[in-house]
């Protein structure tokens, strides 16, 4: 069974804009486009239930309901419970709240904390800034050639059984391999650590299997998951129990406002059921009849995107590697990594995207707040890296286009 790239981008109003037509988008990595489904639910929250939500009358319950069904329906594709899924203004803030919470345990217990310089620098500087208090960090650092994470070096970290949290990508949104969370995940268990996942690089390319993955705590952004700006967490149980609230004294006993100090925008939060709408639209499209449930329908379709993306992404890969005049970032097999093609360039990449915009390719060039990766990888930051992103709604056709005015500029 094949995608069916024409119903998914039926989907998207923005592929039936007059403004964007003609207009291939290959920087997806920076927020994709946003689902009908989405739209359509922000438009009638912001229109007719924009009040305080949880009141005694009908606009207010209505409102507070359709939140609620933006959890619950989230948390059982993810396969968690409803109150293990926490809404924050970001990704950012919400990784913030959390090593404010590591600050204080470890304050408290003693310990150190694991991350990584594949990172973005949300999910890498607030865990290092623990250090300003005498917490102990260690760098989990990625070869310098490949950009890879040995486990190896995991173990060593491990070995003392002084770390509380390993802090990692799922994938970063430079390097762009896919990591196995599952694996690290476990040996971080046996040696009595809890994990934090960045998915915000990997969430675009299929939501995640909680269950399957193992991970304590994971974060993704909705803007880059075909919804709306705001950040998304899973604190599992365990975690969450263990790790000191951050929300008001009144909210500290239940689990989605524990780490929350203050209010997600409603309208948002409720316009992300529409994200859960989009991939049952997408199930039930492809599997007529299909009865399975959220989790499982999750699951397939993550399957198809990733197979549709792979497809697409493997020639693109293969058209690089065969320059002379660039160096590709991560992974050539397309099956280890995500369609998040950072090349470092022998100019400065932020003209080549502007002179692609003339071919109808929009992308872009800098660090993308990757400073840690490209610099360990002797990436030049002055010249940044044009990244080249893209998902499940782009064509085989417009990857070729973006290869034709490749060549062209360069």
């Amino acid at each position: 069974m094949a995608l069916d790239v024409e119903f998914v981008r039926s989907q998207f109003p923005a592929f039936s804009s007059a403004e964007l037509a003609g207009h291939a988008f290959f920087e997806n990595a920076g927020g994709s486009y946003t689902c009908g489904a989405v739209i359509d639910r922000l438009t009638r929250f912001y229109t007719h239930r924009k009040v305080q939500p949880y009141a005694p009358y009908a606009a207010s319950e209505l409102g507070g309901a359709e939140m609620d069904e933006a959890r619950a329906r989230l948390a059982a594709m993810m396969g968690v419970d409803s109150d293990e899924v926490s809404f924050g203004p970001s990704t950012s803030a919400n990784t913030f709240v959390l090593a404010q919470a590591l600050r204080r345990m470890i304050t408290d217990q003693g310990g150190a904390v694991v991350v990584t310089n594949q990172d973005h620098e949300a999910n890498s500087g607030v865990w290092r800034r623990l250090a300003e208090d005498g917490i102990e960090v260690r760098e989990w650092k990625v070869d310098p050639q490949t950009g890879h994470l040995a486990l190896a070096d995991l173990r060593a970290f491990l070995a003392d059984g002084a770390v509380r949290m390993v802090c990692f990508p799922h994938c970063s949104n430079v390097v762009a391999e896919v990591n196995p969370v599952a694996e690290i995940c476990a040996i971080a268990r046996a040696a009595g650590a809890y994990t934090c996942v960045d998915g915000v690089s990997y969430a675009p390319h299929g939501f995640p299997d909680m269950n399957a993955l193992g991970a304590d705590i994971y974060l993704f952004s909705a803007y880059k998951t075909y919804g709306p700006h705001q950040g998304i967490m899973v604190v599992r149980r365990a975690v969450g129990a263990a790790l000191p609230a951050q929300c008001h004294h009144f909210n500290a006993g239940v689990l989605y406002k524990r780490f929350t100090p203050a209010g997600p925008d409603h309208a948002q939060v409720a316009a992300c059921a529409g994200m859960a709408d989009y991939i049952d639209a997408l199930y039930a499209h492809h599997v007529p009849g299909g009865t399975e449930g959220p989790l499982a329908r999750n699951n397939v379709v993550h399957d198809l995107m990733r197979a549709h993306e792979v497809r697409l992404l493997q020639p693109l890969l293969d058209h690089l590697a065969a320059r002379n005049d660039l160096r590709l970032i991560g992974p050539r097999d397309a099956t280890l990594r995500a369609p998040t093609v950072a090349v470092a360039l022998d100019r400065a990449a932020e003209p080549v995207a502007a002179a692609l915009a003339a071919h109808g390719i929009m992308a872009g060039g800098g660090d993308f707040y990757a400073q840690r990766p490209l610099q360990a990888m002797g990436v030049d930051l002055d010249r940044g890296v044009l990244r080249l992103s893209f998902v499940h709604y782009t064509t085989e056709a417009e990857v070729g286009r973006l290869m034709t005015a490749l060549d062209a500029v360069l």
